[in-house]
């Protein structure tokens, strides 16, 4: 493979895990909440391992927490929660 196919089929892969990130949070609406009223994340964990969820790592976007864990049933899950309520947004 010369340099041109390999920097072109970079440029695909990197386009192609661009658009299924963007695809994945495409429809995620959390309400907007004062960052002052934010409960904090381990408090999502703590609920989240209660229920049974394996929790792996938490993140913080602009609005929600965004969860990667595994529920009840062992599968892999990525979620989003109001950081206000702790309720899941369902996308």
């Amino acid at each position: 493979m010369n340099k041109q196919n390999l920097r072109q089929s970079l440029v695909g892969a990197v386009m192609a895990v661009a658009a299924c990130q963007a695809l994945a949070h495409g429809n995620v609406r959390c309400a907007e909440h004062p960052k002052a009223e934010w409960l904090a994340p381990d408090q999502l964990r703590q609920k989240l391992e209660g229920e049974g969820w394996q929790v792996r790592k938490i993140e913080t976007t602009k609005r929600c927490f965004e969860v990667y864990a595994k529920d009840t049933q062992g599968k892999k899950v990525e979620a989003f929660f109001d950081p206000k309520t702790l309720e899941r947004v369902q996308n």
